[in-house]
């Protein structure tokens, strides 16, 4: 991995080169108590990765929700940056599809695990397949690459940039009274998937939507379940 830059960041976010591995820097500068709004990436040139720091002054059941605010943030980003009939979805579970293909995806780490306790600190990890990693991609058609879609000629660095440029847009949002409101409508408009029949931690169902904390509600039979945001939680490394 080579670390990317110089990224174009708004004020308020700043930038830490990473040279192994972005979500793995992010996590050990954080646990050190390093300041929110640290934004840190690298790519080898086939996958890139990119991470930020934050810290919401809320319990965890509710700043999860900076999971699917900063995928709106990555489609808001290809949006301007990919060609127009490049199509951008989200999945509830954090991947990123382009016309429909998996291409990468969104991870949420927190420091405590307990959604009633405001966290220290929170990592959104993002990583992209940026070329194919083998010869014979037929053989995983449900997987695609920013090159396939023809996105081949956006350079790495400015995608991270605009990553976080929309990002901390759609965090200024959130944090206004409407704010959770407006995140909810752009959301739903980019989610794969509504209706059909998923598999999430363990539980089998029909995708129906979210509640008002990004909550999976999930169809079984007569019943309907609600997976909270908080299970899509992963563990430091």
């Amino acid at each position: 991995m080579i670390p990317l830059g110089p990224l174009d960041l708004p004020p308020l976010l700043w930038s830490e080169a990473a040279e192994a591995s972005a979500r793995g820097h992010a996590l050990a500068r954080a646990a050190e108590g390093c300041e929110a709004g640290m934004v840190t990436a690298c790519s080898d040139g086939d996958l890139l990765e990119a991470a930020l720091v934050l810290a919401p002054e809320v319990p965890l059941a509710e700043a999860a929700a900076m999971l699917p605010l900063c995928a709106v943030g990555l489609q808001n980003a290809l949006g301007a940056l990919a060609p127009p009939e490049v199509a951008v979805h989200l999945d509830w579970s954090g991947a990123v599809r382009l016309n429909g293909g998996i291409c990468g995806g969104l991870n949420l780490t927190a420091s405590t695990a307990d959604p009633n306790v405001e966290p220290d600190w929170l990592v959104v990890g993002l990583h992209l397949d940026l070329r194919p990693q083998t010869d014979a991609p037929g053989l995983t058609p449900e997987r695609t690459t920013l090159w396939a879609e023809g996105c081949g000629d956006i350079a790495p660095a400015d995608l991270v940039s605009a990553w976080a440029r929309h990002t901390l847009w759609w965090i200024t949002r959130w944090e206004d009274p409407e704010g959770a409101r407006a995140l909810h409508t752009e959301w739903a408009g980019l989610t794969h998937g509504s209706g059909d029949p998923l598999s999430v931690s363990g539980q089998t169902g029909t995708y129906l939507g979210v509640d008002e904390r990004f909550g999976l509600l999930l169809k079984q039979g007569p019943d309907t379940r609600l997976i909270p945001l908080t299970d899509l939680l992963e563990d430091a490394p």
